[in-house]
């Protein structure tokens, strides 16, 4: 079917296409059923949605990303057809029948998915596979490198990075580990993701302050005034599969292994990391234990060598949360505390100055067994802190941005005893009740640690949330599940 194109002035992040109800019935086409597009000799499957009276029945409404990907212009006539399934499709079944996907195959899914090809449910049955039936590192590595090939690569040299897989509430290291590491003269290009199934992730508690997507023009000019950047990766286009991949896992709650070591290895390639630290926090409630750490670290070393890189993973504690503040606005007050030596958290400090001290000896800016004590001398100099300022400035951030919900609630002691769980899990589902990440205002602010002992009346927790429906949702939370025990 021939149809003019109508090209509406706004950008969906992906290819979008929108028909009339009227003609997507004569086409045969429902809601998030795929249509190709071709003009001249190019063409585009993308899935589409339909509308009433905005698209006339002989139009077809396409986003940004369509106009530029076809050289489209307002009022072409387009070739418009129902779509046949794409053959990743059946690759993705094939997993889901526990076979093993050859390097082909998985670069057809992700191409497919970055095209916007796969539906949001077709992605999510090729995550369900990837988490039930796992992958062979041959998988992982054509997964890493098909996610790459699909995305942009920087070509900086000489670049550190870290990266932590998660599962531990608080546990902001990263704008502590950058900055002490980027005033001493390393390249730190962090694009992290936002949570997936915690309160925050780096970029949403830096986006708190300061803005967290540029182009890549845009972070090369950071990076040559700072040395460093703090930034959402999927803006860059860095590794779009990626950030597609983890929208979904988000919906469904899923976090395959293979997933987790190409999400990691891919960004880290795409910045062209020389120098890579993997944390690894283990123990009770946190996502893995000691056994799965010790298993995963050696995956994350195998690909460190298959890809050449200086790659190093430090296993830490993970069985309590690190630091106090528990969400993206609290967390950064956290981390503003230490870089200003304000009577920071002890063990978020403790942590960052380890993690610095790695990166500072790898990459040879320190004798080994030195990294510690230099982190330490740059902390407490108050370059960190300079540096931080630096790259909040350069990223159109301002500090008095920051602020806190409006309601908030403390929960006391109801007797005297002894703090011996806190349980990460139950914390992070607490703290997105009250509204995390999506209100970065809201969230926890824990008084207490293990082993801590407490009087009747003292405090435990406080919650802070932007709306009292969502503050009593948490208290119900706290006293159901008791995330936090005493003795």
């Amino acid at each position: 079917m021939k149809l003019k194109v109508k090209i509406l002035d706004w950008t969906a992040g992906l290819p979008v296409a929108m028909l009339n109800e009227e003609t997507a019935e004569k086409l045969g086409v429902r809601i998030r059923d795929r249509i190709s597009i071709k003009v001249d000799s190019k063409e585009l499957d993308t899935i589409v949605d339909t509308i009433g009276k905005l698209i006339r029945k002989n139009e077809i409404a396409v986003s940004f990303e369509i106009k530029k990907r076809l050289n489209l212009r307002k009022g072409q006539k387009v070739d418009v057809n129902l779509a046949l399934n794409p053959d990743s499709l059946n690759y993705i079944k094939k997993k889901l029948n526990n076979h093993t996907l050859s390097k082909k195959e998985i670069n057809e899914i992700i191409t497919d998915i970055v095209n916007n090809s796969l539906s949001e449910a077709e992605i999510a049955l090729f995550v369900s596979g990837m988490y039930q039936f796992g992958m062979t590192m041959n998988e992982t590595v054509d997964l890493i490198n098909a996610i790459l090939k699909n995305g942009n690569i920087f070509d900086l040299k000489n670049v550190a990075d870290k990266h932590c897989i998660g599962g531990v509430a608080g546990n902001r290291t990263t704008p502590l580990v950058v900055s002490i590491c980027a005033s001493a003269g390393l390249i730190m290009p962090k694009n992290s993701s936002r949570a997936i199934t915690s309160a925050a992730g780096t970029a949403d508690v830096i986006e708190t302050i300061a803005n967290v997507e540029f182009s890549i023009e845009e972070i090369k000019k950071i990076i040559k005034k700072t040395g460093a950047c703090m930034v959402l990766g999927g803006a860059l286009k860095l590794v779009p599969a990626d950030s597609q991949i983890i929208q979904v896992e988000k919906m469904i709650s899923l976090d395959p292994e293979a997933m987790l070591l190409a999400s990691i290895m891919s960004k880290k390639l795409a910045v062209g990391s020389d120098y890579i630290l993997i944390d690894i926090p283990y123990g009770k409630n946190a996502k893995v234990d000691k056994k799965k750490a010790l298993d995963l670290k050696k995956k994350f070393e195998y690909l460190g060598k298959h890809f050449k890189k200086k790659l190093k993973v430090v296993l830490t504690d993970g069985s309590q949360p690190i630091g106090n503040g528990i969400g993206p606005a609290l967390e950064l007050r956290d981390v503003i505390k230490v870089l200003k030596r304000e009577n920071g958290p002890l063990d978020l400090e403790e942590k960052s100055i380890f993690l610095s001290g790695e990166l500072l000896e790898m990459t040879g800016k320190t004798k080994k067994g030195k990294g510690k004590q230099l982190a330490r001398e740059i902390l407490n100099s108050g370059k960190a802190f300079k540096k931080f300022e630096q790259i909040i400035k350069a990223q159109d951030g301002d500090f008095k941005k920051l602020r806190f919900a409006r309601y908030k609630y403390d929960i006391k002691a109801k007797k005297s005893g002894t703090i011996f769980e806190i349980h990460n899990k139950k914390i992070n589902t607490m703290a997105r009740i009250a509204g995390c990440p999506a209100d970065k205002n809201s969230g926890l602010y824990l008084h207490i640690y293990l082993k801590d002992k407490l009087k009747k009346r003292d405090k435990i927790v406080t919650i802070y949330s932007e709306s009292k429906s969502r503050l009593k949702e948490a208290i119900k939370y706290y006293e159901k599940e008791k995330p936090i025990k005493m003795k």
